[in-house]
C-alpha cells in the first residue's frame, strides 16, 4: 500500500506483543513531531525506533496526543522531562498536570496489573501542556496539523489531520492486518451518537489515509466506517438486554470476549490476530463501557 513518505510508524511492541499499538513520526526537512507516546512501559521501544529515524527522545520539541488514555499518553511525562511540549484537547489538560484521578481510575480496572502495564506516571508541567482548539492548524516549519475534536471513544479526544492524511487514535478503531475493524469501548466516556457524528466529522475532510494507532494505515475510508459504525452498534445492541437484565459486568465478560473473538474468526482472523486485538482492545473493557452507556442513555 502507497503511503506518506513523510510518516514512520513506530511499533511500540507493547508488551511483548507486535502491531498492538503505534506511536507516528512526522518529518518533513529539518522539521519533526510525534503523534501519540503511548505507555511508559513502552518508552525503550519508542527510543529504539526514533533512533531507527535518527531521532533521540531530546529532540522531540512536540508531541501530539489524541487523547489521555494511558496507551496512547502513558509516556508523555517522560518526553516533557526531556523539554517535550505536548499538544492535547483541553479537557484533558488538568489530568496530564495532575494525573492522580486518571490513575486511581485506571487503578480500579486494571488492578495489581497497572504497574506491568503501563509503567510509571508524573505529573507535567503546566506550561508544556498545549491545549489545542477545534479546526485549530499548528505550524512546525514545514509541517501544518489540524485538530479536529473528535468525541465518542472519549471526551478529549483529538484526531489529527495532516496533508490528505488523519491520525484517528480510537475514534478510527481497532483494525489488525486485514481484518475487521472494532470499536474500542472502555469507560467512562462511551457516547454511540457522539462517535458517529465524529466519523461523519473525519469523513468530511476526505482524507486518503488513515492512521490508526491500533494499527497501521487504511485506505479504503468509506468501507472502513461503516463496518465500525455497524460493529459499533453491533456491540452496543448485544449489551442493552444484559444492561436492562441488571447484569454485573464480571458476569458478562466471558460471552462477551466469546462473541468478539467468534466475529474476528469468521472474517478468517488467526489466534495471533486474536490476540493482538485483545492486547490492543481488551474486549473485557468494553463491557464496563457500553453498559455505562445504556445507564447513562436510558436513566437521563
Amino acid at each position: 500500500m502507497e503511503t506518506n513518505p513523510n510518516i514512520q510508524i513506530i511499533d511500540l511492541n507493547f508488551q511483548g506483543i507486535d502491531h498492538a499499538i503505534a506511536c507516528f513520526l512526522v518529518q518533513k526537512n529539518d522539521n519533526h513531531l510525534l503523534i501519540e507516546t503511548g505507555p511508559h512501559s513502552s518508552i525503550e521501544a519508542l527510543e529504539v525506533g526514533l533512533k531507527g529515524c535518527d531521532i533521540g527522545l531530546k529532540d522531540l520539541s512536540q508531541a501530539l496526543l489524541t487523547h489521555i488514555h494511558l496507551d496512547h499518553a502513558g509516556a508523555a511525562w517522560a518526553l516533557a522531562e526531556n523539554g517535550t511540549n505536548i499538544y492535547l484537547h483541553p479537557a484533558g489538560k488538568s489530568h496530564l498536570h495532575n494525573p492522580e484521578k486518571l490513575m486511581n481510575s485506571a487503578r480500579r480496572i486494571y488492578k495489581d496489573k497497572m504497574d506491568e502495564l503501563w509503567g510509571a506516571m508524573k505529573d507535567i508541567q503546566e506550561s508544556q501542556l498545549i491545549e489545542v482548539n477545534d479546526y485549530q492548524t499548528l505550524s512546525f516549519g514545514d509541517i501544518r496539523i489540524k485538530a479536529l475534536h473528535t468525541p465518542g471513544h472519549a471526551i478529549h479526544h483529538i484526531s489529527w489531520v495532516y496533508e490528505d492524511c488523519i491520525f484517528t487514535g480510537d475514534v478510527g478503531g481497532v483494525k489488525i492486518a486485514n481484518n475487521r475493524v472494532v470499536p474500542p469501548c472502555p469507560p467512562p466516556d462511551i457516547n454511540i451518537e457522539d462517535w458517529v457524528e465524529s466519523i461523519e466529522k473525519i469523513k468530511n475532510e476526505k482524507p486518503e489515509w488513515l492512521y490508526l494507532t491500533h494499527f497501521g494505515v487504511v485506505d479504503q475510508i468509506d468501507t472502513h466506517f461503516e463496518e465500525l459504525e455497524e460493529i459499533l452498534w453491533d456491540w452496543a445492541n448485544w449489551m442493552k438486554p444484559k444492561y436492562e437484565s441488571q447484569a454485573k459486568p464480571e458476569e458478562v465478560v466471558e460471552e462477551f470476549q466469546n462473541y468478539v473473538a467468534g466475529q474476528l474468526r469468521n472474517r478468517g482472523a488467526t489466534e495471533k490476530e486474536i490476540l493482538q486485538y485483545e492486547t490492543a482492545n481488551p474486549s473485557w473493557m468494553s463491557v464496563s463501557g457500553l453498559l455505562r452507556y445504556w445507564r447513562k442513555k436510558l436513566e437521563n
